[in-house]
């Protein structure tokens, strides 16, 4: 992580392990078993480290990396999944990214959203 993206959460299909980042407790417990679902799924599809983060605009983005001796972990695959995953989970990341940049990066929910006073 560096400073211009924090990782929201991620799964390692190699060590068998999720990661949620504390920093974001207060999201409902239904959007981060949401998640961790997304993400265990992906590792066990596709294999290798999958990780959402926010980047410094508040987007969220999919990362995936594979060790180099992992002949199983596909490009492709993992492609095709992520663009998946922005299709039919579209109405939640935008939700994520919205509450991300109003209470992380303090911006005007207003601004965001186009409204005018």
């Amino acid at each position: 992580m560096d400073n211009d993206r924090i990782v929201l959460c991620g799964a390692n299909a190699y060590e068998k392990k999720y990661y949620f980042n504390r920093d974001f407790d207060k999201i409902p417990e239904s959007i981060k078993e949401e998640l961790h679902i997304i993400c265990v799924l992906f590792t066990e599809e596709v294999g290798g480290i999958f990780t959402i983060v926010f980047d410094e605009d508040g987007d969220l983005e999919f990362e995936t990396t594979a060790a180099e001796e992992d002949y199983l972990y596909d490009d492709i695959s993992a492609g095709l999944l992520i663009n998946k995953i922005r299709n039919t989970k579209q109405e939640m990341l935008q939700s994520l990214s919205l509450y991300y940049r109003v209470l992380f990066l303090h911006e005007n929910i207003d601004d965001i959203l186009g409204r005018e006073d």
